[in-house]
């Protein structure tokens, strides 16, 4: 039995610069986090004492006699691409899904982690990165970038920064100081809407010549909120670029925001919130603000009708919590 253990991720800056159409020629980069919300997935053989020969316990169950029954589409896809066969599987996490904290890419790298592990195999961040990224890009052909692979494999503050010959992590300097006082900045928020990523993704990639610009102002402020961080200034001014960031963020498609998610954000700013954004591509989830320490009682009071989530900052990405080795002739 394998249990594995990955965290969602926060992405600060960037977001967009990582699709494919956009990065292979201009060059993307992303700043993020990951955060100690986690999914939790258990992987073990099933015994052939049922009429099934494999069970997946998701937000629904399915029992199945053949790969090809499964509904699931990223798990179907997983089982066939690491050939795997009478397994168990289950599903738990702290978060919702579809809620714009990479929670299926994240799902994706916990369960081929927990695959390799159930065969015997240790394989490095990258490969499982790359592997999940396949998995969703090509294997489902869902729409998206590739930045939630990664930061779920890799775990930690990060800059990624990709072009047409591959990707690059760099984990962020800072003190613990600083980290922390970034991290203690931070508010977030759940809207109660939930929203599929990649019908938002494909909205984005309408008209995408036409947005190419904006994307590119997008990408620097990765560079500025780097400098922001490392240099010990103000740290306020991070705030101030996120709230600029949303601005172009949200202009790039109407599926982005919402009246409702509008009427949130502009709360939180006359509550004393600098900035924030939607996390995720946009439709719903989380929202997160950039507030100074005074001001956050009085945030939280204007935003009391949704749920507050507390979080902390990790470092450590997927990771294999639970291996017993199974005795292969009583599989």
């Amino acid at each position: 039995m394998v249990i594995t253990k990955t965290p969602f991720r926060m992405s600060f800056f960037g977001g967009g610069t990582d699709m494919k159409e956009f990065y292979e020629e201009y060059g993307g980069s992303i700043l993020s986090t990951t955060f100690d919300k986690y999914c939790y997935v258990t992987v073990r053989h099933l015994p052939e004492f049922f009429k099934y020969t494999s069970e997946f316990v998701y937000s629904n169950t399915e029992r199945v006699t053949d790969v090809d029954q499964i509904q699931h589409p990223l798990i179907r896809n997983c089982m066939k691409f690491q050939n795997m066969h009478h397994i168990r599987l289950a599903y738990d996490a702290d978060l919702p899904a579809r809620t714009g904290l990479g929670t299926s890419s994240s799902f994706a790298v916990g369960m081929l982690n927990a695959f390799h592990a159930l065969n015997g195999e240790m394989i490095d961040k990258k490969r499982l990165a790359d592997e999940a990224i396949y998995a969703e890009r090509v294997l489902c052909h869902e729409a998206g970038g590739i930045q939630d692979q990664i930061a779920a494999s890799f775990g930690g503050l990060n800059r990624i920064d990709m072009d047409k010959d591959g990707y690059h992590v760099s984990p962020l300097v800072i003190s613990r100081e600083r980290k922390l006082e970034l991290n203690n900045s931070l508010m977030l928020f759940f809207t109660g809407f939930s929203h599929m990523s990649a019908v938002v993704q494909e909205k984005v990639k309408e008209n995408f010549q036409n947005k190419v610009r904006r994307l590119q102002r997008m990408k620097d402020m990765v560079n500025e909120a780097q400098k922001i961080l490392i240099n010990q200034g103000n740290i306020g001014e991070f705030g101030r670029l996120l709230h600029e960031s949303w601005q172009l963020k949200r202009s790039l498609s109407r599926g982005i925001s919402t009246n409702d998610i509008d009427s949130m954000y502009e709360t939180a700013r006359k509550a004393g919130a600098k900035g924030g954004k939607l996390l995720g591509s946009g439709g719903g989830g989380f929202l997160l603000f950039f507030v100074e320490k005074d001001k956050q009682p009085f945030v939280k009071k204007a935003l009391e009708k949704l749920l507050y989530v507390p979080f902390s900052f990790e470092t450590d990405g997927t990771r294999i919590i639970y291996y017993k080795e199974e005795d292969s002739e009583k599989v």
